[in-house]
């Protein structure tokens, strides 16, 4: 048990943002000591990215997240760029590789940088405790007290650093939330986000044969554009572009899949029905896709089994549009269970943007995924996680 009567810094949640921000106060000097009910630090690292951890994005910057107020991230991010986080990877000699995007994963595990945050807090003494249950938080003249299943702990500054809803078999609670509006602040609405959609009962009956196949496709609605894979899954679709296009998403909305991305589908039918003019319109499709997908849109859409000379204009027309707009209308998404992130949170406009501190709770910080900032899929909420958990532990 830490002693309580020397402490500058309570963190809470020894996550990705909370153990990089305890190891930056600490090694200013300040007394810190990370709480976490949970067996082990930084679990949700440990099985990000397939156990290899997609650390940060080359390409990092705060036009790849989303909050209300979308400027709020850009301080931080200028301040503690992915380029400083790698040149600490670096000094751990922490092997990694870029994998696509931008996206930098470890080349062995993720635990590769479990150990070297824990290596940071040991190194400048912030302490780690864990199996420590936070049962409610007051406000004293001295600071805060923190009332846990250890006892009681106090200290001047308080950091809320323990994340969302998504993942709830990793311990993910709604504490940092109830924290926030326990002193004033307002919670943006919270939502499931980088998470599969399922489908409708008969929209999951008809691509059920499609399950584990993946194709290249632009998903796109109103707000946003990705090209990336998407997945066909038993209960609905996933891969990197769904969720991505997810966080974007509300229920009751279509979205529109170019199946095709990099063809001009009625150029390429016109030309085939010249050079080509025996061959079926559906055998084309068999040649753009892979056979089970194929059949199914040609069965779906009731595309005629005939010779290209004898299709006309308006069908290779039809046949074009909806490979390049196919509409998908999710009837939900999988939710926190599998949710990579969650959306919205404590809001920024009460919270400064240069110290990660409460505009209406003096000595009170909130940073990572607690606060209305998400990042794309990518290594970009990790980027998060270590620039606000830096610029907090600069300032507290």
């Amino acid at each position: 048990m830490a002693d309580s009567s020397t402490l500058d810094v309570i963190v809470i949640g020894a996550g990705a943002a909370g153990l990089h921000c305890a190891a930056t106060a600490a090694k200013r000097g300040k007394r810190v000591l990370v709480l976490d009910h949970a067996k082990q630090a930084g679990k949700k690292i440990l099985i990000s990215g397939g156990g290899r951890c997609n650390f940060t994005n080359m390409y990092a910057s705060a036009e790849n997240f989303l909050s209300e107020n979308p400027h709020f991230c850009k301080s931080a991010l200028s301040r503690y760029t992915q380029w400083d986080f790698i040149g600490l990877v670096n000094d751990y000699g922490i092997a990694y590789h870029e994998k696509t995007l931008g996206q930098l994963f470890c080349d062995h595990s993720a635990k590769d940088i479990v150990a070297m945050l824990m290596a940071e807090c040991s190194k400048y003494g912030a302490k780690v405790q864990l199996r420590t249950e936070v049962q409610r938080v007051e406000a004293t003249a001295d600071g805060y007290v923190v009332h846990t299943s250890s006892g009681m702990l106090q200290a001047s500054k308080l950091v809320v650093a323990c994340g969302g809803l998504s993942m709830p078999k990793l311990g993910a609670t709604p504490l940092g939330y109830q924290i926030a509006e326990q002193f004033g602040h307002r919670i943006v609405p919270v939502r499931a986000g980088l998470v599969p959609f399922t489908l409708h009962e008969a929209d999951k009956e008809r691509y059920a044969e499609l399950s584990g196949l993946a194709v290249d496709v632009v998903a796109e609605n109103e707000r946003a554009s990705f090209k990336e894979a998407l997945l066909f899954t038993h209960r609905g679709v996933s891969g990197p572009s769904m969720l991505q296009i997810s966080s974007y998403w509300f229920p009751g909305e279509t979205v529109s899949v170019n199946l095709l991305p990099d063809e001009d589908c009625f150029a390429r039918l016109n030309e085939l029905r010249q050079s080509r003019p025996r061959m079926s319109l559906r055998s084309v499709i068999q040649e753009w896709f892979p056979k089970r997908l194929a059949l199914t849109l040609c069965d779906q859409y009731q595309w005629p089994d005939k010779n290209l000379a004898d299709c006309t204009n308006s069908l290779l027309q039809r046949v074009a549009d909806t490979l390049h707009a196919w509409q998908l209308k999710p009837n939900g998404t999988e939710g926190y269970r599998t949710a990579e992130v969650t959306l919205g949170g404590v809001d920024t406009n009460q919270v400064s943007s240069k110290t990660m501190e409460s505009r209406l709770q003096p000595g009170l910080f909130f940073i990572g995924e607690v606060i209305d900032v998400t990042g794309w899929l990518g290594g970009y909420n990790f980027q998060w996680a270590w620039s606000s958990g830096w610029v907090c532990g600069e300032s507290v």
